[in-house]
């Protein structure tokens, strides 16, 4: 017969199994890839704010995916590795710590899309109405699509956490390396009906708004491009849109895997190991395939080194 503890405010978490001999190796996998996250995009987005050749909207949009980056793996990888070097009986974590983590972590998700859906319209504007551009993504367009990214991000989530924190419980296991929705109201004995109905509805229309306005905005870059036949433009949008499309492509891949092993039980450990790197990888590629795919930021980083050899000549 189940043991049931109602609405206790420490629950247990079930995190990876990993054997002695491997548990230092994973531990440093993890801990040298969230330090290269850390790094990386602070030291991008201390380059944007410094550099004002940087000082565009592309520049300024892509900050929204940096912070995403360093928020949704600063709250899950620290508490990720502790647990790590744990043994499973002391795996604890506080209640509200759990829906804080829940919340940030479908907050990182959730903002993934909505973020590389404005910065889709942003190049939309530079290659088919390249003219206008400036005009049109002034700051305080900017501004305001930072806004409704992050703003539709917040209003998605809050309901759909809301929904699991009105639950009781009677359980305290969470059965994944980190807190998630899915993992919190598994915790009721109640009726999970509407929070099933409504994550199925919030990830449907995620998913169709952000793969059909990035397949309607590349398709009339792809029309633009064959029908003006400008080389000029044609290598600008080649470089711009395949570093955009490279990394909503990451994303969407890291996120199917991870959906796709919650139908095989067997697969637990592939399924958790997964969980991780869909913050893992994409935090650590995007500052790599924007700064070698971006002549600004390239340019900016060889002045920065060139200033410093001189200066240090002079020293």
């Amino acid at each position: 017969m189940e043991n049931f503890t109602f609405n206790s405010f420490v629950l247990q978490i079930e995190g990876l199994k990993v054997t002695e001999t491997s548990m230092y190796p994973v531990f440093f996998s993890f801990l040298f890839s969230y330090m290269f996250i850390i790094l990386a995009n602070v030291g991008t987005a201390v380059l944007i704010l410094v550099d004002k050749s940087l000082h565009q909207p592309m520049y300024l949009l892509l900050c929204n995916l940096i912070f995403n980056d360093i928020l949704g793996n600063s709250i899950m990888v620290p508490r990720v590795l502790t647990d790590i070097l744990s043994p499973p009986s002391e795996r604890l974590i506080s209640y509200s710590e759990c829906v804080v983590q829940a919340f940030t972590s479908h907050m990182f998700g959730t903002a993934s899309h909505t973020v590389l859906m404005i910065m889709a319209f942003d190049r939309y504007v530079a290659i088919c109405d390249p003219l206008r551009y400036a005009a049109v993504m002034t700051n305080r367009m900017v501004v305001k699509l930072t806004l409704s990214a992050w703003g539709v991000a917040l209003v998605l989530v809050g309901v759909l956490l809301g929904l699991t924190v009105r639950l009781s419980r009677c359980r305290t296991l969470i059965t994944n390396p980190y807190c998630d929705n899915a993992s919190l109201f598994k915790l009721s004995c109640e009726s999970v009906v509407i929070n099933n109905i409504y994550g199925l509805t919030f990830t449907v229309v995620l998913l169709t708004a952000s793969m059909g306005s990035i397949v309607l905005t590349y398709t009339q870059i792809t029309v633009v491009c064959l029908t003006r036949k400008n080389q000029s433009l044609n290598r600008k949008a080649l470089k711009t849109c395949s570093t955009h499309l490279l990394v909503y492509l990451i994303m969407i891949v890291c996120g199917k895997v991870n959906i796709v092993l919650h139908r095989f039980p067997q697969f637990s450990y592939e399924r958790k190991l997964f969980a991780i790197l869909f913050h893992l990888i994409p935090g650590s590629l995007n500052p790599i395939i924007y700064g070698v795919q971006s002549n600004e930021i390239k340019k900016s980083v060889s002045r920065l080194f060139y200033s410093r050899r001189i200066f240090s000549s002079f020293g």
